[in-house]
């Protein structure tokens, strides 16, 4: 896998990612839905925090919400610093294509969320009773960095109570699949799969031979 190559497909990512984050903002009010499928729904949201909108402060109480909020989207960036630099130097070293393809996914993942929170809330006015507008002469919803990012897959496959004899969670209601998510979250998700499934191609050893005296 080439340097131009990788490039190329980030850039891809990233388009599909952004051009349907920009579309939902730009057509849907907050929590806004639409059925595809009975299974398939587009459904906005805007999630402030990490994973399935679990938030920093919801870990170390002791920071406001917006410390928290700013402290995550400095990690993020750090983050794929760090994820950029493995991509470079496997590109360089010509390791498993595998890796780099896993990278690829992860890299253009991680991306596409940090410009949501980096830029969106300076672009973006907000969707509260309203469809937003991009670039809107008031000034965004919000400032550099506090931006939130932009859901809209939502795939309840599957509702109903469980089990009674099942410990803890028998007789709820449960939704499968209940978070709602974005195309950089499935980038993200890809890659960390080839990584968990094609592990030994992603890492080969390096076979050696035996040394004679």
């Amino acid at each position: 896998m080439t340097l131009k190559k990788s490039i190329f497909f980030i850039i891809l990512i990233l388009l599909i990612d952004q051009v349907s984050k920009i579309y939902i903002k730009t057509h849907f009010q907050l929590n806004e839905s639409i059925e595809v499928l009975s299974w398939l729904k587009i459904h906005f949201v805007e999630n402030d925090g990490m994973a399935w909108g679990t938030k920093l402060s919801d870990f170390i109480p002791f920071i406001s919400d917006r410390i928290a909020k700013l402290s995550l989207t400095i990690f993020r960036l750090i983050a794929i610093l760090g994820i950029g630099y493995w991509l470079l130097l496997s590109i360089k070293k010509q390791v498993s294509k595998v890796l780099v393809l896993a990278l690829i996914f992860i890299f253009a993942g991680a991306m596409g969320n940090i410009i949501d929170s980096v830029l969106y809330g300076v672009i973006f006015n907000d969707s509260y009773g309203q469809v937003a507008s991009f670039m809107p002469i008031e000034g965004g919803y919000d400032n550099l960095f506090y931006g939130n990012v932009v859901d809209m897959l939502y795939l309840p496959m599957w509702q109903g109570n469980l089990p009674e004899w099942l410990p803890f969670a028998g007789g709820k209601n449960f939704i499968f699949f209940e978070p709602v998510f974005n195309i950089a979250d499935v980038a993200i998700s890809i890659g960390f799969a080839i990584l968990i499934f094609f592990n030994k191609k992603a890492f080969p050893k390096t076979e050696t031979g035996n040394i004679e005296n």
